[in-house]
């Protein structure tokens, strides 16, 4: 099913949304990749504030190329999310609702999932060219030095995924190949 949805994620849309639904996201989403990632883990041991609240936003593995003349950003493909797994079920159990980026999760992200009522969604791999056009606002709000890694703030129209671990753990990756083998 298709479905235009809004950013930050509202708990109930993310309860709706079931694996395979390909969506066009709309609103406010962060980018952070490893090095944020990192840092934000560290100040959660220190007993430090995150610089963006995760109840309910979206963030969006993705480190953008220098933006063109005219354009907010570069190239914006999906990083692979499995270099977040070990950071991300503690955003997650912070409220975080949605994570976009490419490739299978580790088991401990699917349970932070299904626990927390989020969604995993994969962006396309290769199509950052076309996903930078969605994006209308980039600003760096954290961790400048960090430079391409920086946590930004983006809004973004229309941007498309698809949902690939919905809130009750089915995952994509999974039932397309056993429907695949079945058909074949």
């Amino acid at each position: 099913m298709n479905q235009n949805i809004q950013a930050p994620l509202d708990p109930a849309v993310a309860k709706e949304l079931k694996s395979g639904d390909y969506v066009y996201i709309t609103g406010t989403i962060y980018t952070a990749r490893d090095a944020a990632h990192k840092r934000m883990a560290e100040a959660l041991a220190e007993g430090k504030e995150l610089p963006i609240k995760m109840e309910n936003n979206i963030i969006y593995y993705m480190g953008p190329s220098p933006a063109r003349e005219g354009r907010p950003t570069g190239s914006a493909g999906p990083t692979t999310a499995s270099r977040m797994d070990k950071y991300a079920p503690d955003l997650l159990d912070l409220g975080l609702k949605g994570m976009i980026g490419k490739g299978k999760r580790s088991q401990a992200v699917i349970d932070g999932i299904v626990r927390n009522g989020a969604v995993y969604f994969a962006a396309v791999g290769g199509a950052g060219a076309i996903l930078s056009k969605c994006i209308k606002e980039s600003k760096v709000i954290a961790y400048e030095d960090l430079g391409t890694e920086a946590i930004r703030e983006l809004k973004v129209e229309n941007l498309p995924a698809i949902v690939v671990i919905d809130s009750q753990g089915n995952n994509l990756y999974e039932t397309a190949i056993k429907k695949y083998c079945k058909e074949s």
